[in-house]
């Protein structure tokens, strides 16, 4: 399965609320944060509304 992985590059500070929770639910606390997630709709949904804060990339191998 593909895999993409997610950093957030601007503080949630000052956001809309909806924002603020969809950075939450895809893990991120911290500026400069890094999650690997996978790759489904639900998560490139949730990219999507918040796109002005984070910045994504596929992931091209998987280190355990």
């Amino acid at each position: 399965m593909s895999q993409l992985r997610v950093t957030l590059k601007k503080s949630v500070i000052g956001q809309q609320w909806r924002a603020r929770r969809v950075v939450t639910s895809l893990g991120l606390t911290k500026i400069n944060q890094t999650r690997t997630l996978p790759d489904n709709g639900a998560i490139r949904g949730m990219i999507h509304r918040v796109r002005h804060l984070v910045v994504f990339e596929p992931v091209t191998e998987v280190s355990e």
